[in-house]
């Protein structure tokens, strides 16, 4: 699988990540998916502190242990979790570098390749975070840091204060918010972006009808499922034009600017892992085709954290 350099780093991450949210609780399970992961050439993978109140991480840390020098690991710190499994936003300097040493603790490591700040907004104290993020680099305890974010103002700042090499946002053909404003800015300045969200619950894969149906009955962003389901037909009839599967052209899309390094897709079990990589390894969009996509769906702005 081709991989991307990660902003101003010397890491090289696969360009499609194994989010790890999806795993589930089933240590056995969970994985065999990481190891099919592995062996089909992703290796990048992205979990949390917060994700299933830590258990994701002790699952993770266990199943990449014996192979963990072919890992690119990236975990998220910010959510500060309470004992009844409740938690409060937390980016304070004591709490991030308190934070880091559990979460080495589960994942089994010395060392996290990407520590990202879970989540920010324009009135913490950024300075002060960043300054923990500093300090852990030169700790050793992590190697790079980042951001999770689709906040433009806060993005903004770490960009001009920080030395950040990624931001992970949500973007898909049906989420262009970062188009505007955000990708070319980051382009700019040598910062890599990491999608998450590339197949916006399905509805953007080849159970996009089925998708459409349930998880589209309220809408999604300033979509109705009206809008939705006239998408899915645009996006099959190009399908069958292009002889791209709908999974392939929702991961080539957001794949196709110069910012993005990786799309980070979950997956619960083996046939959706298999469906995302082999959908990525046809022939790529050209850029007449993603201009054409974006004639299908609408370029849509953030309106909130101005």
């Amino acid at each position: 699988m081709k991989q991307n350099k990660l902003g101003k780093s010397d890491l090289f991450v696969s360009e499609l990540a194994l989010g790890c949210m999806s795993l589930g609780t089933d240590e056995k399970k969970a994985t065999y998916i990481v190891d099919e992961a592995i062996d089909r050439g992703i290796n990048y993978l992205d979990t949390a502190d917060l994700y299933d109140q830590g258990k994701n991480e002790e699952i993770v840390g266990k199943a990449i242990k014996s192979k963990r020098d072919q890992i690119i690991l990236a975990t998220k710190v910010g959510n500060h979790l309470n004992e009844d499994g409740s938690w409060f936003w937390d980016p304070s300097k004591s709490y991030i570098k308190q934070q880091v040493k559990e979460s080495l603790k589960r994942l089994q490591t010395d060392y996290i390749d990407l520590y990202q700040l879970h989540g920010g907004t324009i009135v913490d104290p950024i300075d002060e975070t960043i300054e923990a993020f500093e300090e852990l680099q030169k700790e050793g305890l992590i190697r790079y840091y980042g951001i999770s974010s689709i906040r433009p103002n806060v993005i903004k700042e770490y960009v001009k204060r920080s030395n950040i090499v990624s931001v992970m946002m949500q973007y898909s053909l049906l989420d262009r918010r970062p188009e505007e404003e955000i990708l070319d800015l980051l382009a700019k300045n040598e910062i890599s972006v990491v999608a998450r969200g590339p197949v916006a619950k399905g509805m953007l894969s080849d159970n996009s009808k089925e998708a459409v149906l349930h998880k589209g009955a309220s809408g999604y962003l300033e979509y109705s499922q009206a809008e939705l389901e006239e998408i899915t037909n645009k996006l099959q009839t190009f399908s069958k034009n292009t002889k791209h599967s709908i999974t392939g052209i929702a991961l080539q899309y957001v794949l196709h600017h110069p910012a993005l390094a990786s799309a980070v897709f979950g997956a619960s079990s083996i046939s959706q892992l298999e469906n995302n990589i082999t959908s990525l390894q046809a022939e790529r969009l050209t850029i007449d085709q993603a201009k054409e996509l974006q004639q299908i769906t609408k370029p849509l702005q953030y309106m909130n954290h101005r």
